[in-house]
Order: C-alpha cells, then sequence, then structure tokens
C-alpha cells in the first residue's frame, strides 16, 4: 500500500489500515513503512488496554452508587492497589514472553516463539496460584495493613477473597497477550479483552444489585462479575492459542518443561517483575500515606482519580506495547537502525495523545468525578489529584515508551535499576516529607507524583540514546 499523499487519500489511507489492524491481518514488521507498522500493532493495543481500564471503571461506578458507598470504592480501590503486585507478576512474566517470542519470529523461528511462549505460562500459573491462596486467607489483613477502617475490612474481606483467588486468569489474561503481542498479532489480545469486559458490564449490575431470580450480592457481586469476565476472556484467548491457525503453533512437545528456555525467560521476566514491582508498592505506600493522612473520604478520592487516570494511562500503555513488539522482531532481524526508529516514532504519537489527555483532565476532570461518585468530599479530593497529577502526563507517556523499548529487546535490568531510584529512593521520601514533615497531606503526595515521573523519563530518555539495549541478547 502507497504512502497517502492528499486528504482524501490520507483519509482513506488510515480506514483501511483500521480495519486491516482490528482484523488482525498479518504483516512483516521488520519491512515496509514504519509508520504502518507502529499504527498496525498500535490501534488492538490501544484498544486492548483501554479494555483492561473498563474493568476497575465498571466496579468503581456501579459500587460508588451503593449504601455507603465510601466504604465500597475503598475496598475496591485498595485491593486493585494490592492486586497491582499480581499485575507486576503478569505485565512482568508477559514482557518477558513478549520479547522472546518477537525475537524468535524475527529471526522466522515460529517453532521457538510457540515453544516460548508454553514455557512461560507453566512457570507463571504455578508462581500465581501460590499468590493467589495467600491473598485468599489473608484478605484481612491485607485490607488493615492498606489503612482500611474495620467497617471497610468487615464489608470487604469476600470481595479481596474473590478477586486474590481469581488471581490465575489475571496471570493468563496478562501472559497470553503479551504472547500474541510478540507474535505479531495484537488484534486476538484486543478482542478477549473486549469479550471479558462486555462480560463484566453484563455481570455487574445483575450480580451488584441482583434482577429477577438473581440475589443482590452487593460489593461481592463486583467481584464475582470481574472475575467471570475475565475467566470467559482466558477461554477465548486459549482457543486461539491451541487452534494454532496464526503464526503461534502449538504443538504436544512445547508442553515439556525445557529448564533452559525456563532459564532464559525467568532472567528477563524477574527485573521486569522487579521493575513493576518496586512501581507498585510506590503506589501502594502512597495509597497508605493518603489513607493516613486524608482518612477514609481522602483515601477513597485519590482511588478515583487513580482509577480515571489509570482509564487513559493504559491506552497509552497500548500504544507504547507496539514499540516492544517492533524493537524485539527488528532486533531478530538484525534492523537495529529500524528498531531505535521505531521507538521514536511511537513516542511522538503518545506525546500527542498524553498531550490531549492533560487538557481534558485540567479542563473537565470534574464531570468525569461526579459520574463516579455523589460525596462531595471525595469528589473535592479526586478533582485536586487530577489537576495536580495531570501536570506530567506528557512526560510519564514519553517514559512508558522508552520503558517498553527495553524490555521489548529483553534489557529488563536497566528500567528496573530506573524505577528502584525514581521511586523508592526519590518519589516515596519527597511524598512523605511533603505529606508529613510541611503538612501537605494527601496534596504533598500528589505533588511528588509528576516531579518524580518528570526525573524517571529524563533518565531512562538518556539511557535510550545511549544504545545498549541493541546489543541485548534473548
Amino acid at each position: 500500500m502507497s504512502q497517502p499523499t492528499t486528504y482524501t487519500n490520507k483519509a482513506s489511507y488510515y480506514l483501511s489500515l483500521l480495519k486491516q489492524a482490528i482484523r488482525g491481518e498479518e504483516m512483516d514488521y521488520t519491512t515496509g513503512s514504519i509508520r504502518k507498522s507502529v499504527l498496525m500493532l498500535a490501534i488492538p493495543m490501544i484498544l486492548e488496554m483501554m479494555m483492561e481500564s473498563v474493568f476497575a471503571l465498571v466496579d468503581l461506578y456501579f459500587v460508588g452508587h451503593l449504601n455507603n458507598s465510601s466504604h465500597a470504592i475503598q475496598t475496591v480501590a485498595l485491593t486493585e492497589s494490592v492486586l497491582t503486585i499480581i499485575y507486576s507478576l503478569a505485565i512482568g512474566m508477559s514482557m518477558a514472553a513478549t520479547a522472546v517470542v518477537a525475537r524468535r519470529v524475527g529471526e522466522k523461528n515460529p517453532d521457538g516463539a510457540a515453544h516460548a511462549g508454553i514455557q512461560s505460562m507453566l512457570v507463571a500459573s504455578v508462581i500465581t496460584i501460590v499468590l493467589g491462596i495467600t491473598g485468599f486467607a489473608f484478605a484481612g489483613d491485607i485490607l488493615r495493613f492498606m489503612g482500611a477502617s474495620e467497617e471497610t475490612v468487615r464489608q470487604g474481606i469476600p470481595f479481596v477473597r474473590i478477586m486474590m483467588g481469581g488471581s490465575l486468569v489475571i496471570m493468563l489474561l496478562f501472559l497470553i497477550n503479551g504472547i500474541f503481542r510478540g507474535a505479531g498479532n495484537p488484534a486476538i489480545a484486543m478482542r478477549s479483552l473486549w469479550l471479558a469486559n462486555i462480560c463484566n458490564i453484563i455481570f455487574c449490575p445483575l450480580l451488584i444489585n441482583g434482577w429477577g431470580p438473581i440475589p443482590a450480592f452487593g460489593l461481592t457481586g463486583a467481584a464475582m462479575a470481574t472475575t467471570a469476565g475475565r475467566s470467559i476472556g482466558v477461554v477465548y484467548q486459549l482457543w486461539h492459542l491451541l487452534k494454532g491457525n496464526g503464526i503461534i503453533k502449538i504443538k504436544t512437545h512445547h508442553w515439556k518443561i525445557d529448564l533452559p528456555v525456563i532459564k532464559s525467560l525467568v532472567s528477563i521476566a524477574i527485573p521486569g517483575i522487579l521493575q513493576f514491582v518496586i512501581g507498585s508498592c510506590s503506589w501502594i505506600f502512597l495509597a497508605q500515606l493518603v489513607a493516613k493522612t486524608g482518612g477514609d473520604q481522602g483515601s477513597a478520592g485519590y482511588q478515583t482519580a487513580l482509577r480515571l487516570m489509570m482509564f487513559f494511562f493504559l491506552p497509552a500503555w497500548g500504544l507504547s506495547n507496539a514499540a516492544a513488539t517492533l524493537v524485539g522482531q527488528n532486533l531478530g532481524a538484525q534492523q537495529i537502525k529500524r528498531a531505535e526508529e521505531s521507538v521514536l516514532k511511537t513516542t511522538w504519537y503518545n506525546v500527542i495523545f498524553m498531550l490531549i489527555v492533560t487538557v481534558l483532565f485540567l479542563s473537565c476532570g470534574q464531570y468525569f468525578v461526579s459520574f463516579f461518585t455523589t460525596d462531595e468530599q471525595v469528589r473535592l479530593v479526586a478533582i485536586k489529584a487530577l489537576r495536580i497529577i495531570s501536570t506530567g502526563f506528557i512526560f510519564y507517556g514519553v517514559g512508558m515508551v522508552m520503558v517498553n523499548a527495553f524490555n521489548g529487546a529483553g534489557d529488563t535490568w536497566t528500567p528496573t535499576w530506573i524505577n528502584l531510584f525514581g521511586f523508592w529512593f526519590f518519589q516515596i521520601p519527597l511524598a512523605y516529607l511533603l505529606a508529613k514533615y510541611f503538612t501537605w497531606g494527601p496534596t504533598g503526595v500528589f505533588a511528588a507524583i509528576p516531579i518524580s515521573e518528570t526525573s524517571i523519563t529524563i533518565a531512562s530518555f538518556i539511557l535510550f540514546k545511549r544504545g545498549k539495549w541493541k546489543t541485548k541478547k534473548v
């Protein structure tokens, strides 16, 4: 397909590209137009991540309209904060799968790509089952540790148990989508999230509020709906993975434990997991700090703002995921310059997107918040959080692409060290200093976020330009 030249041709070109991307047409991402490669990957990845963000927002919307909604909102939000540890594990394993699968595909070795994908599923499943059982057993202690009141703990234990007990489906949903993205087929990943969310949207009002013969489970119904929706999405993924119509064709020998391959995957995944655990633990500390300095309503307001931000962050993360696939496949094909150009092109698109989001939050944040809560104190805290944190969105968008570029190359240690120093040695002390020492309370936490994220992005871009990631072998 030739490049667009006139306005009419451009419209026709991008419409055709949109249709191809959603249909999931296969293409070689190591040749041809970089713009087309980025968009063919980014469009379904953005739609996929939009659907991932919808999970928390749907739950937040329905529980936000229950009686004593501040306890329900806090339970959902604090549980999501703890689940970020599971998400970190899932994302870390999925980035290892994406890096290795993409590299094998770039080397024209689809059998090796399929084998790596299955090995990653085996090792991740064992770890997640252990974590899920632990979370189920200590549900109340988890909420107390996060600073929840005893009433919130009493109402929230069943919710936490179901969500933690369903950790395996969270893991598989992320991991299998990582396999599809590495293979250059993000459309299947997109459709699995759409299916899971449609089911969640249907199940949530039915199980929370009841309907006809279906009893009202209240807050617990939100966890039931979310876990059921994600499970259906995983079944859809497995069906596509096992039927073998695409690049990834699963065979019997792929299920046999292969220690060298597992070792290679784990060597990439461990720093990747640490990378996100570091960030997740930082967010958990900030949530705890807000809960202690702002009370239940301050915590609910902050968590409402975070859920809204994640709705826009995850599509941006989806766009930045295109960089991981392009870097992995092009390094595998020895197209090093193309890999770097793909990252810069993706960065530019993400900057534009995050600029739009910044304007929306600064001008319309109060309307977004009002949709999710009618509690005036919760609303005021959420609006303040949105306006302060959104000042760093553009830098955050650049940082996302840089991180995915490193991870796509298999260089997961570089962003791990950046996160360690940026979050634990800068963001956390700064937030504590502003919130406690200067007695800014939750406002100090809000201010620490854009300051630290900007610093992390600057460090990431400098290390990206140095180019050590180009020599990484996986």
